[in-house]
């Protein structure tokens, strides 16, 4: 018969282990993506220069939620390291999984600001928080 309470007490120690390698490498992966946006930022800076509003900072920081969110898939990866790889092997394994996925990170981030954000950077959004940026063009009516 299994003890509950070591049960219990063995599964907090794998969480506790996991958010230990886990969430200090978070800022890490972070700082790569924040270096690859600034880089574009800098790099095609006349490009750019016109949707820097309110707007685009709204997306920026929707984009970097979004980016954590998909650093915490590590944890669901997690689960079938524990399952799968013994103890002495996890640590390599972690290791891998978090090259492989800051690696998927760069390479999406890439594509989605020349895919996605480039384009339409002549075109800002408009902000959701805060009014508008601009009023936008005005049109009159002319009864006739």
């Amino acid at each position: 018969m299994t003890n509950p309470q070591a049960n219990r007490a063995e599964k907090i120690t794998t969480l506790r282990d996991a958010a230990r390698f886990w969430e200090p490498r978070r800022l890490f992966y972070n700082l790569i993506l924040t270096a690859i946006v600034l880089l574009w930022l800098v790099l095609t800076w006349p490009h750019f220069r016109p949707s820097l509003t309110l707007g685009s900072f709204e997306s920026f920081a929707v984009l970097a939620f979004l980016a954590n969110l998909s650093y915490s898939a590590a944890y669901l990866a997690e689960i079938f390291l524990q399952l799968l790889s013994p103890s002495s092997s996890r640590r390599r394994a972690r290791t891998a999984l978090l090259a492989l996925g800051t690696l998927l990170a760069i390479v999406l981030a890439n594509y989605w600001i020349a895919d996605e954000i480039y384009p339409a950077a002549n075109n800002p959004p408009r902000p959701v928080i805060g009014g508008m940026s601009h009023p936008g063009p005005v049109t009159h009516f002319v009864e006739t």
